[in-house]
Order: C-alpha cells, then sequence, then structure tokens
C-alpha cells in the first residue's frame, strides 16, 4: 500500500512538473530543488526526486554543474533533429506494419479514426476544430505505429514524442486559423490516408516514404511558428525551451 502511495506521488509529481516546463513555467536553464520542489507539491522529497530523474529521461530536464537537475534548453536544430527522427521510426515502424500484414478488425479502428479527422474540417471557410484534429491526429499515429507490434520501436518513439515538440499534434495545439494552416492540415490528412492505404496494400517502402515526409509537416509548422515571432508556451508547449 505504501509502494503504491509513493508510485502515484511519484506519477503526480511528475505531470505537475512536466506542465510547468512545457507551458514556461519553468524555463530552460532553471536550476530544481528537492526541498523547495517538494513544499510546493506539499510531499515529501522521494518522489520529487523521482519525478526529476523520470523527466531527466524523457529529455527535459539535465544533470547540472554540481549535482541535482536543471531544465534544459534546445536549439532550433534540436527541435529538427527530434521531429526527423519521429519520422524515421515512425516510417520503419510503418514499413514492418505493412510487411507483416495487419488484421481487418485492427485496420478497421484506424480507419475510424480517419473518417473523425474528415469531420474537423467544415469547409475551406469553416474554422476547423483543432482540439478535436490534435487528439484524433495524436490516435491515429499512436494507433498506427502499434501495428507494427515492435517494443525497441515504440519504445524509442515514446521517447522522441515524450519531448514536446517533438509529438505528432505540437504545432498542431494552438495554431490560430489561417488559410496556410488550413492547407496545411488537409495536406497532413491525405498523407494520413495514403500512409494508411500504403500499410493496407502491404507497401512497406512506400508507406514508410510517406510516413517520413509526413513528419516534415510538422517541421515546416516549426519554421511558420518562428517566421511568425511566436514566443508564448500558449502558442506551442515547449515553445519556451527552445533558445532563440
Amino acid at each position: 500500500m505504501a509502494e503504491s502511495k509513493t508510485n502515484n506521488l511519484t506519477r503526480s509529481a511528475t505531470y505537475e512538473l512536466r506542465q510547468k516546463i512545457i507551458h514556461g513555467g519553468l524555463p530552460g536553464g532553471t536550476r530544481l530543488f528537492e526541498v523547495a520542489l517538494s513544499e510546493e507539491l506539499q510531499i515529501s522529497r522521494t518522489p520529487v526526486r523521482e519525478a526529476m530523474s523520470r523527466l531527466a529521461e524523457e529529455g527535459l530536464l539535465e544533470r547540472a554543474p554540481g549535482g541535482g537537475f536543471q531544465v534544459r534548453s534546445f536549439t532550433f536544430r534540436d527541435v529538427v533533429d527530434a521531429i526527423e527522427l519521429r519520422g524515421v521510426l515512425e516510417g520503419t515502424a510503418a514499413r514492418l506494419a505493412a510487411e507483416k500484414g495487419v488484421s481487418g478488425d485492427k485496420l478497421q479502428g484506424i480507419n475510424d479514426i480517419l473518417d473523425s479527422l474528415d469531420g474537423c474540417f467544415q469547409g475551406f471557410d469553416a474554422p476547423t476544430d483543432f482540439d478535436s484534429y490534435s487528439e484524433l491526429n495524436a490516435a491515429f499515429h499512436s494507433r498506427l505505429t502499434e501495428l507494427c507490434e515492435s517494443p525497441v520501436i515504440l519504445r524509442e518513439l515514446e521517447r522522441v514524442k515524450s519531448l514536446p515538440f517533438a509529438s505528432p499534434s505540437a504545432f498542431v495545439l494552438g495554431q490560430v486559423e489561417t488559410a496556410i494552416n488550413h492547407r496545411s492540415l488537409i495536406v497532413a490528412q491525405a498523407q494520413h490516408r495514403a500512409l494508411f492505404q500504403a500499410v493496407v496494400a502491404r507497401e512497406g517502402s512506400r508507406a514508410e516514404a510517406i510516413a517520413r515526409e509526413h513528419a516534415r509537416i510538422a517541421r515546416a509548422n516549426l519554421e511558420e511558428t518562428f517566421r511568425d515571432g511566436a514566443t508564448g508556451a500558449d502558442t506551442v508547449p515547449g515553445l519556451a525551451l527552445i533558445v532563440r
């Protein structure tokens, strides 16, 4: 019972700290102190220490000089490389899934998600439902990559996606509705359909290529975000960690 309580406190502390970091409450370079955090979160130092270790594994924290942890900062190149790596891993997962073949039940579930994604677009002049799109987009990517049934690839994908700006929906969250953004999501949805069809047709190389190209949309949206001069963490979670 005591161990379960400690685990729950650790999960809670990890979530609270992660939210503070990705939403700009703890900027890059901030030194974290166990005592201060345990008092702020009103829990003992043990779950706080474990939470910081977990966030270091995710890549949001790093060892500070002299011991302890500090919030990581990321360069633009770091973010680009993380997005590229996600594309490589998702491409590999898609190729493996296509090559081995997938059961009809699993494919139907993904097709249902794609149909729901279509429903996020009510027409060019109507606003896009970004919240629903973001949630469904994440579900599509998760369900599709799970088809590869490779614990190694899925583990590394989760590690990459734990960085807030490297997740599939990172640069969908908080976007302002514009013609460019609308077209970007339309293209992304067309790629979703093409990727799914390649897996169904067991075209491994085509599925891999589409998945890698699909990740480039996130990179393009990142570049557009920087060109527009967005500075707030409300625009994209984790943006405050990127060094200009």
